[in-house]
């Protein structure tokens, strides 16, 4: 360990950029292991889990006010186990004790503080404390003092505690009841409850705090791509799609000048952001922006789309090697200890950089007034002025010439500001979120930077986080950092990474990815299947857990579950394999249920069950001369919900080959010798066609 700072403790061994930032605190904190674990049993001593991100803004502030305090560590050091987590790498841990958080306050969030006995059962929980009490909330010195007492003078009424609190968690893990019924019941739900909770102004659904709800509006895209439906919900549909979609990218939620969105909106009409940039919102807004242009045809849903990719491409992404460059997880909203400071700016600020008559167009453009809209006169760039006047649509409008110039100026003087600080891991999940973003966008858009973008973030993940033989009984890590790969990865990172190469199937028709594809679905279910239906989020080899979680419900991301489904349906299509439907049809029995109960809450599990109960749409396209451009054109611009795409490329494999690789591609040929598309719903096939027109109206246009 080094002696250039004052205090240094364990976690200066550590990759974390969140662990890292605290590997000089004085309190004499422990990466979580069998180190810190065996300690706690040893000295009978409680332990106190903090658990974050390096890109949380109170995670910052408490460690500022209370970690750094020579006070507070000293009654840590000596009565407590202290042991910090980042949730990035360890989403197990988190999502266990967030369930005990929840279950003893109510509430959750981050920073999230723990207190476990050393048999690891949660006693007491909360997020943010202060050091002293103020805010309304318990100062963090008086909460350790109680503990404290408690642990040495009434340690019966703490076990007893802990065993419920225990007893509550494993009794969310017990399966629901198996359906004997499927059918799009939940779907509807769905749809019904987005109707009274959507916000006709806003868009969105509820009040604030606004986040990004991506997979909700993908589901509402099934229902207007649904061309059986009532014609008015699919109208309705679409519209809660195009209001959400054009007034988040329109808000200071979005970056105006860089590209890419910030977590979530403090108020209820996508105008102040907290400032952080999470890969997956950006990779799973992304999908719903391609979606969208896919379905209505605007540029604009496009052009947001691309910057959102290009911001990824330009500030989240390894360049340190050609062949193989994998994503960062997250980017900070401090800039030197103030929130959004790179990204706002005053009037005064656009004038020394644009001159007097540009700052004042850019000023009415973006919004930008004495006084603000945000802290100390500052503003975030925003464009919901014109929208409350004109109404969302104003939102389609093309970016006028002169503000494009405007736009770089800004953005170039931006550049020169102290940058936020970038977590620079690689996590597995989220790699596989942006690839199978990058390829869909890439395929849609006819860009290929952005397919090679999603080849080269695969070739990585393949290369440096799975270890053994893709054929074999392999593993794959969730964490790389500085050359080490580390952690085995979670139901997330195997499912998501099996759907990000289905995703480059689909776009390039390299079969290659196909056969990686159906080696990460075959270890999920080796690994994380449960036999009463869906998918453990651990395997049996994590260790040191006091519960087994079975994550369902999507949140800020999909559930492991409900990709892991997904991919069990579009394999199964692909390669033939009934095993895999059966067991999606199992998991989606055991879950029935529960998605009656909370449609909203397992929106992207709907878009399994609506995958599985209504069937795919089937497409396959025979290429005898390679890529046959005016057929892919539709394909890019097709907005087809449960599509299974093949692209079956003649002029390196035979149709033979294809054929045992991907069944669907069986007794079909090339009409003539010319490229020709074969398009099936519901196990009933359309006549094959080499006419454009015919396939466009064969998909629904």
């Amino acid at each position: 360990m080094t002696n250039d700072h004052t205090h240094t403790n364990r976690l200066a061994d550590e990759t974390s950029p969140y662990l890292l930032q605290h590997a000089h605190n004085p309190v004499d904190w422990y990466p979580w292991g069998d180190e810190a674990l065996e300690k706690a049993r040893r000295e009978d001593k409680p332990i106190f889990l903090s658990i974050g991100y390096s890109a949380c803004h109170w995670c910052h502030v408490m460690e500022r006010e209370s970690f750094e305090s020579e006070r507070i560590a000293r009654v840590l050091n000596e009565h407590f186990v202290s042991i910090k987590v980042d949730r990035e790498e360890r989403p197990d841990l988190d999502n266990i004790y967030m369930n005990a958080v929840q279950v003893m306050t109510g509430q959750g969030g981050w920073p999230m503080s723990v207190w476990l006995s050393p048999d690891l059962t949660p006693f007491y929980a909360g997020t943010y404390f202060p050091p002293e009490s103020r805010y309304g909330r318990p100062g963090f010195m008086d909460v350790l003092g109680q503990l404290i007492d408690a642990w040495e003078n009434d340690r019966d009424k703490i076990e007893d505690v802990g065993q419920r609190i225990t007893e509550r968690l494993a009794s969310m893990e017990k399966p629901g009841k198996t359906s004997e019924r499927l059918d799009r019941q939940p779907v509807e739900a769905a749809f019904g409850e987005m109707q009274r909770t959507f916000d006709g102004k806003h868009g969105g659904f509820g009040e604030a705090p606004k986040f990004p709800p991506s997979q909700q509006l993908r589901l509402l895209l099934h229902v207007w791509g649904d061309l059986n439906a009532d014609e008015d919900q699919r109208e309705e549909a679409l519209a809660m799609v195009e209001v959400t979609l054009a007034r988040m990218a329109s808000g200071g939620m979005y970056d105006q000048l860089g590209g890419g969105f910030h977590r979530y909106s403090v108020d209820a009409k996508w105008l102040i952001p907290h400032f952080e940039k999470m890969l997956y919102d950006n990779a799973l807004l992304a999908d719903a922006y391609v979606e969208a242009w896919q379905a209505t045809g605007r540029q604009f849903y496009r052009r947001i789309a691309c910057e959102t990719l290009d911001y990824v491409l330009r500030e989240m992404i390894d360049t340190s090697r050609e062949d193989k460059q994998p994503f960062y997880s997250t980017q900070d909203a401090d800039t030197e200890g103030e929130e959004g400071k790179f990204f706002v700016w005053t009037p005064a600020e656009l004038e020394a950089v644009l001159g007097v008559n540009d700052a004042q167009r850019a000023a009415e453009y973006w919004g930008v007034a004495p006084g603000g809209n945000f802290e100390h006169g500052q503003s975030a760039l925003n464009r919901l002025h014109h929208l409350d006047k004109r109404g969302h649509e104003a939102a389609f409008d093309r970016v006028p010439g002169d503000i494009q110039a405007i736009r770089d100026k800004l953005f170039e003087a931006r550049e020169q500001r102290t940058r936020p600080g970038t977590d620079t891991k690689i996590l597995a999940a989220w790699n596989g979120m942006m690839i199978g973003a990058m390829a869909k966008a890439g395929f849609a858009f006819d860009e290929p930077k952005y397919v090679r973008a999603a080849e080269r973030a695969a070739d990585f993940v393949l290369d440096e986080m799975v270890e053994g033989d893709l054929k074999s009984d392999f593993g794959l890590m969730r964490t790389y950092k500085d050359g080490r790969a580390r952690f085995p990865g979670y139901l997330d990172d195997f499912s998501w990474m099996a759907a990000a190469l289905m995703d480059l199937f689909e776009a390039t028709g390299d079969l290659h990815r196909l056969e990686q594809a159906e080696s990460f679905v075959q270890r999920s279910v080796e690994l994380f299947l449960d036999p009463a239906g869906g998918f453990f989020y651990t395997a049996e080899h994590h260790k040191n857990l006091i519960v087994r979680q079975k994550e369902t419900y999507d949140g800020a991301t999909p559930s492991g579950n409900s990709i892991a489904v997904m991919n069990l349906l579009r394999l199964a299509e692909l390669r033939g394999r009934t095993d895999l439907r059966d067991l999606a049809d199992e998991a989606l029995r055991s879950l029935y249920a529960k998605m009656g109960r909370i449609p909203t809450g397992m929106s992207e599990m709907l878009q399994a069950l609506d995958f599985h109960t209504e069937g795919p749409t089937e497409v396959v396209l025979i290429e005898p001369d390679g890529e046959s451009e005016e057929m892919r054109d539709v394909l890019r611009k097709s907005y087809v919900p449960n599509m299974v795409r093949v692209m079956a490329g003649l002029d390196g494999r035979g149709l033979d080959d294809w054929a045992k690789a991907v069944p669907l591609v069986e007794a079909r040929e090339a009409k003539d010798g010319k490229p020709t598309a074969y398009v099936c719903f519901e196990r009933a096939c359309q006549q094959p066609t080499t006419d454009v027109g015919e396939l466009e109206g064969q998909l629904g246009g």
